[in-house]
């Protein structure tokens, strides 16, 4: 396993991370578990989750999995989205996000976060509250690091620039799609984060499984895929998006790699990407990820890559959380 720095912090990271949404919906809690072992095993020690992934059956698993474990692995839980029906109960308020950590801690069974990151960016509450609220998290020990996620680059300088000014705990990363399906962040986050020295944590690296060339046609999914076992994920499907990962696919198959190692590979070598977070819900597909920790791919290969992917720089984001 390779690590990084995360940022310009002093918190290394495995270039492969493990993302656990599906934990506890598509992957059932002893598969979830030997999922997790696995990573460890195999040097991983980045995994994220969140408050609301699973209905928080992701970090109650998390927890259960980390028993006996949990002293060498980087944690990272997010908050801020919706969790429920009453008046606080999203945002980054102080009310809220101090109810949320102290409900993750027991769920993961823990008594500190690693990297505890705002889900999204909220307008409703001025962020000198928020980043107050989480510098407060640093001072008491509950939180090690910050991060942002579904930050645009105005909302993250202006937030960077409140905790310069302030004396504030600074965000170390941000969370944003990113994927040779989603190249938007070139356009203004990365510069941004190059300059300021914020570490990027691409999420949906493979589109959401489009990138593993899986996809034929919209009408017709495979079993057991995303888009069959979330009819919501449908929504990214579309003639554009399945002729890349079929392109993909043919591009890794000549030069005898699989399509979801090379995508993974090419992101990871991404200016200011840090750590990269994918999913599993079976140990072959953790395994097949594993294969583009050493992938060093020749000039030749990211040219193509770059060339396939050049459309997707422009227009909408992949995926993009926001509040209500």
């Amino acid at each position: 396993m390779r690590y990084r720095r995360l940022g310009k912090s002093g918190l290394e990271v495995s270039v492969l991370g493990l993302g656990t949404n599906a934990f506890g919906k598509r992957a059932d809690q002893e598969t979830s578990i030997k999922i997790i072992h696995h990573a460890l095993d195999s040097g991983i020690n980045f995994i994220d989750t969140a408050n609301i992934y699973a209905n928080s059956e992701s970090e109650r698993i998390i927890g259960q999995a980390l028993d006996g474990k949990r002293y060498n692995v980087v944690l990272a839980t997010k908050a801020g989205l919706v969790r429920g029906t009453g008046p606080n109960a999203s945002g980054s308020s102080r009310f809220h996000l101090q109810q949320e950590l102290e409900d993750s801690l027991r769920r993961l069974k823990t008594d500190y976060i690693d990297l505890y990151q705002i889900h999204t960016f909220d307008p409703y509450t001025p962020l000198e509250e928020t980043l107050r609220t989480l510098d407060d998290m640093v001072r008491s020990g509950k939180v090690r690091y910050i991060g942002a996620s579904n930050y645009v680059a105005w909302e993250l300088m202006k937030a960077l620039g409140i905790s310069e000014w302030k004396g504030f705990a600074r965000y170390i990363s941000t969370q944003i799609s990113y994927s040779l399906a989603d190249r938007t962040p070139e356009n203004e986050l990365v510069p941004m984060c190059v300059d300021q020295g914020v570490g990027i944590i691409p999420y949906f690296p493979l589109a959401g499984g489009i990138l593993t060339g899986k996809y034929h046609e919209k009408e017709t999914v495979p079993v057991g895929s995303r888009a069959n076992t979330d009819p919501n994920f449908n929504r990214f499907l579309d003639d554009r998006t399945i002729t890349l990962g079929q392109n993909v696919s043919k591009l890794a198959a000549e030069h005898g790699y699989t399509s979801s190692a090379i995508s993974l590979a090419w992101l990871m070598d991404r200016p200011a990407v840090s750590t990269v977070i994918v999913g599993a819900t079976r140990i072959e597909q953790l395994e097949d990820n594993l294969k583009s920790v050493n992938m060093n791919l020749d000039s030749e290969v990211t040219k193509e890559l770059d060339e396939l992917s050049n459309p997707f720089r422009y227009g909408k984001p992949f995926a993009f959380y926001r509040l209500p």
